[in-house]
């Protein structure tokens, strides 16, 4: 959140209205329900922290609520912090049909999206593929490799690692061996245009 607002609702409504509980998707009244009680709650609740983190639970049968915690910013942003949990966001796509997180890694003025073809992404990922693209950057998604995992085929590729997520916005990675000043500047890019948000 920022100042009570949602800067991204419409797109992470869009990632919500993709995901499967209990392997079925949300009604549409759920949906409609979850956007509106998300506005007039920012709008008439009192919260302790304005630019905290608002979290919607839907349960096995159904039901949701929602509630507002505090930010907290992430304790490591190395290679390995970051590989980690984009891999519980991965095992979390394949229950939910949507990660809330995604690993890329920028190269040689191309974007690589560690998601397989025609999968949902969460909707700050979906704001970073449209910033790449106004900079005429590609924007590809990486394919796992023989070992199938498609976190890690992004490591082959060098390049300057981030985090994109819907809690953390974009997390530029430790500054790393493999990583060229044009690749971090694009990264770096990415990152600024999505914190502009929350500012």
């Amino acid at each position: 959140m920022a100042r009570r607002q949602v800067p991204l609702l419409n797109r992470h409504i869009r990632a919500l209205s993709q995901r499967l509980v209990q392997g079925r998707p949300l009604t549409t009244n759920m949906l409609s329900w979850a956007k509106q009680h998300v506005e007039w709650s920012l709008a008439e609740g009192t919260y302790a922290d304005p630019n905290g983190v608002l979290m919607l639970v839907i349960d096995v049968n159904g039901n949701a609520a929602m509630t507002v915690g505090a930010y907290e910013p992430l304790a490591s942003t190395s290679h390995d912090a970051l590989c980690a949990r984009a891999e519980l966001a991965h095992a979390e796509q394949i229950e939910t049909g949507v990660a809330p997180e995604a690993l890329c890694c920028v190269k040689s003025g191309t974007l690589y999206v560690a998601a397989a073809e025609g999968e949902h992404l969460c909707g700050s990922m979906t704001l970073v593929e449209q910033l790449a693209a106004t900079r005429g950057y590609r924007v590809l998604r990486a394919t796992p490799g023989a070992a199938d995992d498609i976190v890690l085929s992004l490591n082959d590729l060098g390049g300057a690692h981030v985090l994109v997520s819907d809690e953390h916005g974009v997390v530029v990675e430790d500054a790393g061996q493999g990583d060229s000043a044009e690749d971090r500047s694009i990264a770096e890019f990415l990152a600024t245009g999505v914190s502009k948000l929350f500012s």
